[in-house]
């Protein structure tokens, strides 16, 4: 069976109809405002040729919490992250591939028992990752659901502005960048959350930043920036942990949040 990938976001995609060789004719989440297809063009790969050339790095964060990241760079560069727990590990985010390495080292690590997804673009091959672990859960927002390409019998699409995957994680729908964008917050220590995109922390790591599309710099209006605020203001939490490798808040992570977003309202008034 060939599946192709998006070379530009990662998406995986099923085997085509009438020609499973043939790649998919174009891709929905790069024609998309919130992506772009390149000057020159659409391009695919497969799953195959990608894992061929890449291999998935990861990152000790704490002795529970490790980030995943394809190297070389592929896609739109995005980490995962493992995050252990004494309820069943749960990945954030997604990969376009999963290597045999990080398969033994994930199992070696204990149970991993769902897979939560911040917004779209990380999508990727989510499929082949919950097959890889007994189709474990996938965890997406509804109102996020147009937006998957590949559909698998494991995806759940929750519903509600909360949802507890287990005691020490929730998913928090935040909206913004997509009307589904997700955080997860970890209730371990002083706290931690997860933003993906939809809080992306910047150069400046004592901020967060706030886009409808970011690669083609569409900014939020005040309600939504004002609602991804209060959506997280209840939740306790020290660290942030961004989309990207490095980007990272690592100490008074709410107090940046609150920052962020009051620098980003007063932005707009000016």
């Amino acid at each position: 069976m060939t599946e192709y990938l998006c070379a530009t976001c990662g998406t995986q995609y099923p085997e085509q109809k009438p020609d499973p060789a043939s790649p998919p004719s174009h891709c929905p989440i790069c024609e998309d405002e919130r992506q772009y297809v390149p000057d020159t063009g659409q391009k695919w790969i497969t799953s195959s040729d990608l894992k061929a050339q890449h291999h998935i790095r990861r990152e000790r964060h704490s002795e529970k919490l490790h980030s995943l990241i394809i190297d070389p760079r592929a896609a739109i560069g995005q980490r995962a992250f493992l995050i252990e727990t004494s309820y069943g590990n749960v990945l954030w985010d997604c990969l376009a591939i999963l290597d045999q390495a990080t398969l033994d080292w994930i199992k070696s690590r204990g149970k991993l028992a769902a897979i939560a997804i911040s917004h779209p673009h990380y999508y990727t091959a989510m499929g082949d990752w919950s097959d890889a672990f007994d189709q474990i859960p996938i965890y997406l927002h509804q109102d996020d659901a147009q937006w998957v390409q590949k559909p698998h019998p494991a995806i759940h699409h929750w519903t509600e502005n909360t949802l507890s995957i287990n005691p020490d994680i929730t998913l928090i729908k935040c909206g913004g960048h997509f009307e589904g964008g997700t955080v997860l917050h970890w209730r371990k220590t002083k706290g931690y959350l997860f933003t993906g995109d939809i809080m992306q922390v910047v150069a400046d790591q004592k901020y967060v930043s706030f886009m409808y599309s970011y690669p083609n710099y569409i900014p939020l209006p005040h309600r939504k920036v004002e609602n991804i605020g209060h959506s997280v203001e209840s939740y306790d939490f020290d660290v942030v942990h961004g989309a990207f490798e490095g980007r990272s808040i690592n100490k008074d992570g709410k107090q940046a949040i609150i920052r962020s977003v009051n620098r980003y309202l007063k932005a707009l008034e000016a």
